[in-house]
């Protein structure tokens, strides 16, 4: 069963009257060829004495026309007339097997129906995935690939070439819309976005095309897979030939990749660099002198031999033999004898370059033969029936033949292993075929590629890029995308309604990268890392604490060292002039302690600075407290000291002996040990120890020193607190005791100053970001540490360098105030 000729004439049947005879038009010299093909082979196989000897093979040629109801028609008549009998009526069809028919949808209509009859059939043509169906259709087998491995290979293919966005073009029947629907499956699986998806009609209006070729042209999509006949396809490539629609790349299924009904001169501008997989090709030079030979009044009579010679020869024949009785008769001016030279003339049908369809039905005439070949020479025993007995070859009942097609496998003379599978499907193996301009402006079919199903998966598809040549004769890859590739440093931003495919291009966020195209997410950077600026790569974060070497951290470290050296200057003076009444009216012992705790409030700012390590950080605290506490200390004693000196010369009060310098000493080493046990239970129970800080700043890491417990940190700064409230108080008591030089008055200054910064500094503190709260815990260390420096042995220093007439007993006895 073959459809010799194209197109059905379509008639409008309106039940008034009996419909007349169908007629067909277009008759396809590819198709013939097929068939004079099958009647070589049969010959061929007749002639070999080795296979089926003594069995001649005979066969029915019938035309479908393409068309399903006819395609029905002929089955039936083919399993109904004439019919051997039996005791019980109709038995079995005289005809066996039924060869054909070449669409899907035909093999469909026609498998169904030979269900009822248990008849196989076997394709050459037909590749829809449906058909491997076993529990539809149990007697179809094929020697065409089916479309799944087509399918998946042509979405591997488009993968690879990186066309993320495609359109799909298939015709109306089982073949065009299955083929559609398993490659827009199978691309999703790897990414790509379906742009279009078009049904081309059996018999499309002018209006249908226009629309059709629109969508083709409007879509931003560069490449258009197409699923369908050459009959099917051609209108549309007509139509766009006429509009002049460039710049698509086109993706061919295998029914019209080498269809020279489509390949011609006139659609190559549109089509060239076309792209696509073909099913295997064999070399038979015999076929062509065969093919040459047909004489058209030769008998047997051929009924198609005189409708193909009168096109090929644009010539009617002078005779009355009939042509095919679906046919309408052309009537040519010229007249033709018959005895004309088919070798003089050049089109498809004697042109042998591109046997592939012709080699399937070479496959499907030999698996035949050979099936037929294993029932002949079946020994009792090893049959296929319930007993094991073998069928008789002369009483041959169709579903007899059925097993022995199940294991039919041989290798044929072009070295290919034929054999079906559990599904009655060959092995999937396509070559992969470039439309190219030849010399003369016509297209050569170049093959670039191969695809076997059989191979390892990573070696099922091979090619050779450089050998391809795209449309418009450029050898780069075409884009085919929605949206351009997003670069390194950017993620993908899907576009709200639209495909995956179209999507916006963002940039990673701070901390983020993606280092590789096309990344739907940004990754993440480890803790201790950072994103450059093209947020493409992570790198370590910048470490960040208070140095030595940086501006900031000179001028502190400075204004530290010239503290203690001021100090110990001051420490210098006096003890110079230690015997001096300025000197000793101001507990000199004291004085020179409280130099000696000023001087380590300045030394422990310099502990702050530098990379905080697990000794420093526990250094730090504890000497910022015990030093500030044995400062407070001494002023406290200063203080008290001058409140119960103006006690005690009152009459009758013995105050005095109770602050002597025993006391006072005791009570400053009281004051500053409770302190010190503070910071005693605080290392041993939960000391200081370095941190990164991590989350005050995501592009940097704070090396810092964690409290280690807040609650002893707080005591230690409470009891500071405490010793400065106190002292202030009591200073501020004694401020107008007469004296000489009060003391108190200075102290209560200092008290002042020092109360001021500490109480700024705790929201400075709380607020400063980083690095910055080291510096204002060194910045109030110093500011409070100068301040009571300045107040207390700045105005004695200077009398005792710029006054020293001041600084006697005489001045002093001559100042003192009378009561």
């Amino acid at each position: 069963m073959f459809p010799i000729h194209s197109k059905g004439v379509e008639e409008q049947h309106t039940y008034e009257q009996r419909p007349g005879t169908r007629k067909c038009r277009g008759f396809n010299l590819r198709v013939f060829r097929w068939s004079q093909a099958m009647i070589f082979f049969i010959e061929e196989i007749n002639r070999n004495p080795t296979l089926l000897p003594n069995i001649t093979l005979g066969y029915r040629l019938y035309d479908t026309c393409g068309i399903e109801q006819l395609s029905v028609r002929t089955a039936l008549s083919v399993v109904s007339q004439p019919l051997k009998r039996g005791q019980e009526g109709c038995v079995s069809p005289s005809i066996p097997l039924i060869i054909g028919d070449s669409g899907s949808t035909l093999s469909m209509a026609i498998s169904r129906l030979l269900n009822l009859y248990r008849v196989p059939l076997v394709s050459y043509f037909a590749s829809c995935a449906c058909l491997s169906d076993k529990r539809k259709f149990p007697y179809f087998f094929r020697t065409i690939p089916s479309d799944v491995n087509q399918a998946g290979a042509l979405a591997r293919l488009v993968r690879h070439f990186g066309w993320t966005w495609v359109g799909t073009v298939g015709a109306d029947d089982d073949y065009g819309r299955m083929g559609i629907d398993m490659f827009t499956a199978e691309v999703i699986k790897l990414g790509v976005c379906v742009a279009f998806r078009v049904i081309i009609p059996k018999l499309p209006s002018s209006a249908r095309l226009r629309e059709i070729v629109e969508t083709i042209r409007s879509s931003t999509a560069r490449v258009i897979v197409a699923f369908a006949i050459e009959e099917d396809i051609q209108p549309v490539m007509q139509e766009i030939a006429r509009q002049n629609v460039t710049g698509k790349q086109w993706v061919a299924s295998e029914a019209w990749v080498t269809s020279t009904l489509i390949s011609t001169q006139e659609n190559l501008p549109f089509l060239d660099g076309t792209i696509g997989f073909a099913i295997r090709r064999a070399e038979m030079p015999e076929l062509k002198r065969f093919l040459e030979s047909l004489k058209p009044l030769a008998e047997p009579h051929n009924p198609f031999a005189r409708e193909f010679w009168e096109l090929q020869f644009t010539c009617s024949l002078n005779t009355t033999a009939p042509a095919a009785s679906t046919s309408e008769l052309t009537i040519y001016n010229k007249s033709c004898t018959g005895a004309e030279v088919i070798q003089d003339t050049v089109s498809i049908y004697n042109d042998v370059s591109q046997l592939r369809v012709t080699y399937n039905m070479h496959k499907a005439v030999y698996a035949v033969a050979h099936a037929l070949h294993n029932l002949l020479t079946c020994q009792n025993g090893s049959g296929t029936h319930l007993n094991r007995s073998c069928a008789d070859i002369h009483s041959l009942q169709p579903w007899q033949i059925v097993q022995y097609l199940k294991e039919v496998s041989y290798t044929n003379t072009f070295g290919d292993v034929v054999q079906f599978d559990e599904n009655g499907d060959p092995v999937g193996s396509y070559d992969i075929i470039n439309w190219q301009k030849d010399g003369v402006g016509s297209v050569k079919y170049v093959t670039v590629g191969r695809f076997d199903s059989s191979l390892p998966p990573l070696h099922q598809l091979e090619f050779s890029q450089e050998d391809i040549v795209w449309h418009g004769g450029h050898r780069k890859v075409p884009v085919s995308v929605c949206s351009d590739s997003c670069p390194t440093g950017y993620r993908k931003a899907s576009r709200p309604g639209q495909p995956v495919c179209c999507y916006d291009c963002v940039p990673c966020a701070e901390g983020t990268i993606s280092n590789s195209t096309d990344q739907p997410e940004c990754i993440p950077c480890p803790e201790d890392f950072w994103s450059n600026a093209n947020r493409d790569t992570c790198i370590i974060k910048e470490i960040e604490f208070l140095s030595y070497t940086e501006a900031f951290g000179m001028v502190l470290a400075a204004m530290a060292i010239l503290g203690a050296v001021s100090t110990a200057a001051v420490a210098g003076i006096f003890l110079r002039y230690r015997h001096t009444p300025i000197v000793r009216a101001n507990n000199s012992e004291l004085s020179f302690l409280l130099l000696l705790s000023l001087a380590f409030c300045f030394l422990c700012a310099l502990t702050f600075l530098g990379r905080p390590l697990h000794w420093s950080c526990r250094l730090r605290r504890t000497s910022f407290g015990i030093s500030f506490a044995l400062c407070l200390s001494c002023l406290l004693s200063k203080t008290l000291v001058v409140l119960m000196a103006f006690r005690a010369t009152l009459p009758g009060n013995n105050v005095a002996r109770w602050f002597g310098p025993t006391q006072q000493r005791l009570g400053v080493f009281v004051c500053a040990a409770l302190q010190a046990g503070v910071c005693a239970v605080w290392l041993a129970r939960a000391p200081p120890y370095p941190v990164k800080n991590t989350w005050l700043y995501r592009d940097r890491i704070i090396l810092e020193c964690h409290l280690g417990s807040v609650v002893l940190f707080g005591c230690v700064l409470g009891y500071i607190g405490c010793l400065a409230g106190f002292c202030f108080f009591l200073a501020f008591l004694a401020r107008k005791l007469p004296d000489n030089f009060n003391e108190a008055k200075f102290i209560t200054f200092s008290m002042l100053i020092f109360c001021a910064v500490w109480i700024t500094f705790v929201p400075a503190y709380v607020s400063s970001p980083g690095k910055f709260t080291v510096a204002v815990e060194i910045f109030a260390i110093l500011a409070s540490s100068f301040g009571v420096l300045l107040c207390i042995f700045a105005p004695k220093c200077y009398i005792i360098i710029f006054q020293p007439e001041k600084n006697s007993k005489k001045y002093l006895l001559s100042q003192r105030p009378t009561r």
